[in-house]
C-alpha cells in the first residue's frame, strides 16, 4: 500500500505545476501552508517568505524539519531595439538546455509567454560551432520591436520560468521542473500529515519548514534560523541519482534511484544525530544509501548547521536525475522513503535530547 495517497499527489501536481522562482516564491508557500494547515498547531510566515507550521509549541526543545522552496530561474536583463530578450541566471539555471525552451515571463500585467530561440541547423556551418552561452541564448515574445515588449508589460527585473509541468514516467518517476526541491517541502509536509493521522504527540515542539532562496545561497534557511533558533534540524534536499549516461560515480559519488534516500557525511553534519537517523533506518527497515561531501553540503544543512552558536544538524538527500533541467526525475519508493525516514527519525528525539559532541 502506497505511503501517499491521492489527496497527496494532487497537493503535489498542483505544488510542482506553479512557479515559484527563488525571490519571489510566495504563491507557492500559500498553496503549500494550505495543504499543511490541517496537520499543524499554528503557523508562521517571516518577512522574505519562508513558511513553516508548528506541532506542540511552547515545550522549550525544538525540532526542524526543512525543506526549500524556490526554483531556478532567469531575470529580463536587457531587451534589443529588435525586440529579443537578454537574460541572467536568478539562481544555478543551466544555459545549456534553454535552446526551443518555452518560457512564462512574470509581469506585472500577467503572464507573457516566450520562447528561448536559436539558428536553425541549416543557417550554421560546421566551422561555426555555435554552442549556448550566457551571453548568446536569448528569448523570442513575438514582438516587432522594443516598445512592444514593454508594451506587453516586459520590463527588466521580470522573472522568467519553464512552463514545463509534472508528469508520472512508467507509474514509477515524478517527472517535472522544479522536484529540487519542492519535493522536499512536499515530503516534510507529508511527515506532518502522518504524525497527525497516527495521533503521536511529541515530546518537543516540532517546526516544518519550507524556506526561500535556497538556489542563491542558503539565504531563507540563514535567516529562519536565527529567528527559531532550533535544537536540532533535519534537513531534506535533493542529491544526484549517478546511475545515469555521462554522470562519473568516482567524482559525484555512487546514488541509485530507487534504492532509497541518501545520508551525507560531512563536517555540517553533526555525527551523533547522523547515527540516529541510520539507527532508524536500520531498525525500521529503510532503505538508504551513503555519501560524502568535502566541505559544505550546499544545502541548506549548512546554514541550519552554523547558526545560533552551532546546531546539530543532518541532511537526508532525495536521489534526483537531471538536477536543473525542466524534466528532473524523482523514483516513488524513493520520496516514501524520504518521508518514513523523516518520520522514524523524529519518533527517537527525546526532549532536551543531548547532541554534545563527546
Amino acid at each position: 500500500m502506497s505511503l501517499i495517497t491521492t489527496h497527496s499527489e494532487t497537493f503535489l501536481k498542483n505544488y510542482l505545476n506553479n512557479a515559484s522562482p527563488t525571490g519571489f516564491e510566495s504563491k507557492g508557500q500559500q498553496i503549500w501552508l494550505e495543504y499543511l494547515k490541517p496537520y499543524i498547531d499554528d503557523w508562521g510566515l517571516d518577512n522574505y517568505g519562508t513558511a513553516y507550521g508548528i506541532i506542540n509549541p511552547g515545550t522549550g526543545y525544538k525540532v526542524v524539519i526543512e525543506g526549500h522552496a524556490d526554483e531556478i530561474s532567469w531575470f529580463v536583463n536587457f531587451i534589443t531595439e529588435e525586440g529579443f530578450i537578454n537574460v541572467i541566471r536568478n539562481g544555478g539555471s543551466d544555459h545549456q538546455i534553454a535552446p526551443s525552451k518555452r518560457v512564462n515571463i512574470h509581469t506585472p500585467k500577467g503572464i507573457v509567454k516566450g520562447v528561448f530561440g536559436w539558428p536553425a541547423i541549416h543557417t550554421r556551418t560546421s566551422e561555426d560551432k555555435i554552442t549556448p552561452k550566457l551571453d548568446n541564448i536569448f528569448i523570442d515574445i513575438g514582438a516587432k520591436d522594443k516598445k512592444e515588449v514593454l508594451e506587453m508589460g516586459v520590463h527588466v527585473g521580470c522573472v522568467i520560468t519553464y512552463e514545463d509541468e509534472f508528469m508520472m514516467l512508467n507509474n514509477r518517476y515524478y517527472v517535472g521542473r522544479a522536484l529540487d526541491n519542492r519535493m522536499g517541502g512536499f515530503c516534510v509536509a507529508e511527515v506532518a500529515r502522518l504524525l497527525k493521522e497516527n495521533n503521536i504527540k511529541l515530546p518537543y515542539t516540532l517546526y516544518v519548514v519550507n524556506a526561500v532562496q535556497e538556489e542563491i545561497g542558503l539565504r531563507g534557511a540563514q535567516m529562519v534560523a536565527d529567528s527559531i533558533k532550533p535544537n536540532v534540524a533535519i534537513v531534506t534536499d535533493v542529491t544526484h541519482d549517478t546511475h545515469t549516461p555521462l554522470v562519473e560515480k568516482k567524482l559525484i559519488g555512487d546514488v541509485k534511484g530507487g534504492e532509497g534516500p541518501s545520508v551525507t557525511y560531512g563536517p555540517a553534519v553533526h555525527n551523533k544525530l547522523l547515527q540516529l537517523i541510520i539507527d532508524a533506518a536500520t531498525e525500521k527497515g529503510i532503505p538508504f544509501q551513503r555519501e560524502a561531501a568535502s566541505r559544505s553540503t550546499g544545502t541548506d544543512t549548512d546554514a541550519f548547521a552554523y547558526s545560533n552558536g552551532g546546531v546539530p544538524s543532518a541532511l537526508i538527500s532525495l536521489p534526483l536525475r537531471y538536477m536543473h533541467t525542466t524534466v528532473e526525475m524523482a523514483h516513488k519508493s524513493d520520496v516514501e522513503n524520504v518521508i518514513k525516514l523523516i518520520y522514524e527519525s523524529l519518533l527517537k528525539i527525546e526532549h532536551g535530547h543531548n547532541f554534545k559532541y563527546f
